[in-house]
């Protein structure tokens, strides 16, 4: 048998090497968790729910304008006079100029969702700038003159974004609640339609991914939840009328 033996050095050496790389695995943890939450960032605040006892709550869409999710969302939205909040992508925008403009119209709200869609986490700060003015000036061009809160693609950032927000007074906002992320629900508009319900209190921010071709059931799901979260006694605001109600009551 052959037995190896280090020296004290040596031994010392790999504890080192074994401790800086435990820090290396906890402190990357640490940083997804912080990159992904819905509730913190490392610079200025973000909102995933107001804190009120009115029965408000804001319905929010990502993505697009697209041309398979504008006309029937609006059109739902118009039939039970709702107005809500828009998150556009920047460079859909700039392809569907015609459907911000009908958005804006229509008297609904209208967010930033960043110019390219990328993940706002490794990134630069001239690139957070970029991607965010970029797509400022496409939203102003709809004729929308209200606020522009902004939603990071997929809720994630870490440095950059938030700094940049923050030095310039912008609002992050996020949810809390979102029935397409949960793969173990029925994918139907019923199933879809039951999760927002059974999830709304008070100051809920509501995420729908309806603009593309495939998000029919969620375009489905719509109406049927506005109608039963109005019979709970549920009134509809943009986020920026949510945000308002902070403190309140």
């Amino acid at each position: 048998m052959i037995r190896f033996s280090l020296s004290r050095r040596a031994r010392r050496w790999l504890i080192a090497v074994a401790v800086v790389l435990v820090l290396i695995l906890v402190g990357g943890y640490v940083l997804f968790r912080i990159a992904d939450s819905r509730t913190f960032q490392f610079f200025g605040g973000l909102t995933a729910r107001v804190e009120t006892p009115e029965k408000a709550v804001a319905l929010t869409f990502d993505d697009g304008p697209s041309p398979a999710g504008v006309k029937p969302v609006l059109d739902t939205l118009a039939a039970r006079d709702v107005h809500a909040t828009f998150y556009l992508i920047g460079s859909e925008l700039a392809a569907h100029p015609d459907l911000g403009r009908a958005i804006a119209a229509a008297g609904h709200e209208i967010g930033n969702h960043t110019y390219s869609h990328e993940r706002m986490l490794l990134i630069t700060p001239g690139y957070a700038a970029s991607e965010i003015e970029r797509t400022d000036a496409l939203i102003r061009a709809t004729g929308y003159p209200g606020e522009i809160t902004v939603r990071p693609p997929n809720g994630k950032k870490l440095f950059a974004l938030p700094y940049y927000l923050h030095e310039h007074d912008r609002k992050t906002i996020t949810w809390d609640v979102e029935p397409n992320s949960f793969p173990e629900i029925d994918r139907s508009a019923a199933a879809i339609a039951d999760y927002t319900v059974t999830h709304v209190r008070p100051g809920s921010i509501v995420l729908f991914h309806a603009m593309y071709p495939g998000r029919e059931q969620t375009r489905q799901a719509i109406g049927p939840a506005v109608d039963r979260l109005r019979a709970l006694g549920y009134r509809f605001v943009t986020v920026s009328e949510l945000l308002a109600l902070r403190g309140k009551g």
